[in-house]
């Protein structure tokens, strides 16, 4: 596992999210997955994946930066600052979070497990 690797898994699930596909957010995110949102809501794939099926999520743009990559063994451990642009309930939003993405290789394959973000300060 390289962090190119785990850069270029992150890249696919910005583009599954922002493009809607729901068939590769299914490969993609881990059956077991935890997803901490900046506002404390929690998710697992299930219930992650219905809420932008269902739109009461719906992520317009996607761009991370300040990002550093640290691989342990099958594990990739991406942070990052996250710049995005979402429709909450209706209502658009631009969202600024410090985040921890992880990802791991099972059985030959990239999987997201986990997501952790905090909102950043106003400036």
């Amino acid at each position: 596992l390289t962090a190119d690797d785990a850069l270029a898994a992150e890249d696919a699930r910005y583009a599954a999210q922002v493009g809607e596909d729901f068939i590769a957010l299914e490969q993609l995110l881990a059956d077991d997955l935890i997803y901490i949102h900046s506002s404390s809501l929690v998710d697992s794939k299930r219930s992650y994946i219905d809420s932008l099926q269902n739109r009461t999520v719906t992520y317009l743009s996607m761009k991370r930066s300040d990002t550093r990559v640290r691989t342990l063994g099958c594990v990739a451990i991406i942070t990052g600052l996250g710049n995005f642009d979402v429709r909450l309930n209706g209502k658009e939003l631009s969202v600024e979070v410090r985040f921890h993405s992880l990802w791991a290789q099972r059985d030959g394959r990239l999987q997201f497990v986990s997501w952790q973000a905090t909102r950043t300060p106003p400036k």
